[in-house]
């Protein structure tokens, strides 16, 4: 089944400018022919595109709206590595998610990942207030089994109040001491997305979105799957095609739908649970470079985190509630209030709704597969809140829930159960390769570039890199150099208001990155868009990139 070699990765096949699409749409008919069709452009599709296409398979990934449309531009932007679960006793769970964090952190995408300091304040003195120290010191363990080294995350410790309103400088007065830990934090979790479908591309899959997918329930009389592609209507005519419908064919299809995964598996019933974060000024809060954890009360394994993040801004979450299925998830007032009450326990400073710049929601697929024998929906079921479910039904392969810190390990596995799928495996052309995305860095990870760069070259790149804006370094990783360089509107080096954002990257959302609508850009590939004021101060900007290419 297997080849030794990895498919060669082309980094020119990486730009998904609008030529790029519009050549997609153009070779796309009824006699093209796929090994797999990916449905669904979150972080699990758009790893199943990259084990996939590496290995050497003919792959296409298509999204009804974009690129981490869904519940993977909503999380907490933790690559989380599984203390959490010890205390309910995950334990599998929380080994896989330290092993999968340090590939992330250490080979995949170091670029997009930093080690974040979680800070638990101490107020007073009693033998309970060590249970965090003791959780610690057990994460400690899991990074030292996955692999991982002190000094991508350094071990846990024990802090002084000093040093505690150095990491939150808004913590409550009279505290003690305190204990931090340090856990991976990505620079946010679309990008991560856009990284892996656009480092799938470089390995030979092609990349389509706003394009919704209905796939045939059984195979036609070359045992083959059908797949009709719908192209969005409001899309510009280079972005489309003639009558919007595209057919194409497949050995078999991954339904990488998250919450969505019942509309095209019935017999996977997908209960979406609520996650709701609100978004403040990072200055309300001192500028915090660390996480305060917050314990909510009546609960031992369930937290309330302040984040620092990107633009300035502090995400501050988490409910976990049980919630209908959207599109867009609202943030309801109620988990807003629930929220703020909790962590101002903690604060010296009050937080009210005045202090809340934007709320988000993001829906975490919860499964269980329907038992026709007795209970219907009440049957067997996973771990409904952290287990993922891989699915295989005549060539229809499911795959959702599960933690995006586990994405890797789940597009593995569901490349895995492809290839095991005999008829899948017919009609494939060429042998598959073994995976190999353990070792493959994303797009503008340094590691892509640094293992053969000679001393010359990497002199004259951190003299460059150091003239440039640190976030943009951030966010871009080794590709920063570029997105200047390929500006395609004027006055690139410029921000965007008070934004630490330039003119430029928004360009190179169009350009390199696959966007296609103004939404696309300021709401997927840039965090602007979260805040009401930043998006109308952004969007001629982002206009003005999309008419420069024709869009």
């Amino acid at each position: 089944m297997y080849m030794n070699t990895t498919k060669e990765f082309t980094p020119e096949n990486t730009i998904l400018s609008p030529d790029y699409r519009s050549g997609l749409l153009k070779r796309l008919n009824s006699k093209s022919s796929y090994d797999l069709v990916i449905v669904g452009a979150g972080v699990t599709g758009s790893g199943v595109a990259l084990d996939a296409a590496s290995r050497g398979l003919k792959v296409l990934l298509v999204d009804a709206v974009d690129l981490a449309f869904g519940t993977s531009r909503w999380s907490s932007k933790l690559a989380h590595g599984g203390l959490r679960y010890l205390a309910s006793g995950n334990v599998g769970i929380a080994q896989r998610s330290a092993v999968e964090r340090g590939i992330l952190m250490e080979h995949t995408a170091p670029h997009l990942t930093r080690a974040l300091p979680q800070v638990v304040a101490v107020q007073n003195y009693n033998p309970l207030s060590l249970i965090p120290r003791a959780g610690f010191i057990a994460g400690d363990l899991l990074r030292k089994a996955a692999g991982t080294s002190a000094k991508t995350l350094p071990r846990s410790r024990t802090i002084s109040a000093h040093k505690v309103r150095q990491f939150c400088p808004s913590v409550a007065d009279h505290i003690k001491f305190g204990f931090v830990n340090y856990d991976g934090q990505l620079i946010d979790d679309a990008r991560l997305v856009t990284a892996l479908a656009r480092t799938a591309a470089g390995y030979g899959a092609d990349i389509l979105t706003h394009a919704r997918a209905d796939v045939s329930r059984g195979r036609d009389d070359e045992g083959m799957k059908s797949v009709t592609i719908t192209l969005d209507k409001g899309l510009p005519e280079k972005a489309t095609v003639p009558g919007g419908t595209i057919q194409v064919k497949a050995a078999g299809v991954i339904n990488a739908t998250g919450v969505w995964a019942g509309g095209l598996e019935k017999e996977v019933t997908v209960t979406p649970s609520r996650g709701t974060h609100v978004v403040v000024d990072s200055k309300k809060l001192g500028n915090p470079t660390g996480a305060l954890t917050v314990a909510v009360p009546g609960s031992i394994n369930r937290f309330c985190f302040i984040l620092p993040v990107q633009l300035g801004r502090c995400y501050i979450g988490l409910t976990d509630e049980k919630a209908d299925l959207e599109d867009v998830p609202h943030a309801p007032e109620e988990d807003i209030r629930w929220i703020l009450n909790v962590v101002n326990r903690a604060l010296r400073v009050s937080l009210t709704n005045d202090d809340v710049l934007a709320a988000f929601a993001g829906l975490r697929p919860l499964v269980q597969i329907r038992n026709n024998n007795a209970q219907g929906e009440n049957g067997p079921t996973a771990d409904l809140s952290r287990e993922h479910l891989i699915l295989n039904n005549d060539g229809l392969i499911t795959v959702t829930g599960g933690k995006l810190t586990e994405y890797r390990l789940m597009a593995e596995q569901t490349v895995d159960e492809a290839l095991r799928d005999a008829k899948i495996r017919a009609k494939i052309r060429d042998v598959a390769a073994p995976c190999s995305t353990k070792k493959i860095p994303l797009v503008g990870a340094s590691l892509a570039v640094s293992p053969g760069i000679c001393q010359k070259m990497a002199a004259n790149r951190a003299h460059t890199f150091a003239s440039m804006p640190h976030s943009m370094i951030q966010r871009y990783g080794d590709e920063a150099i570029n997105v200047l360089h390929a500006c395609s509107i004027p006055d690139g080096d410029k921000t965007i208001g008070n934004l630490d954002i330039t003119r430029a990257e928004l360009a190179y959302t169009v350009t390199h990155e696959g966007a296609v609508t103004i939404d696309d850009i300021l709401d997927r590939r840039t965090r602007i868009g979260l805040v009401p004021g930043d998006r109308e101060e952004a969007e001629s900007t982002a206009q003005e990139a999309l008419k420069a290419v024709g869009l």
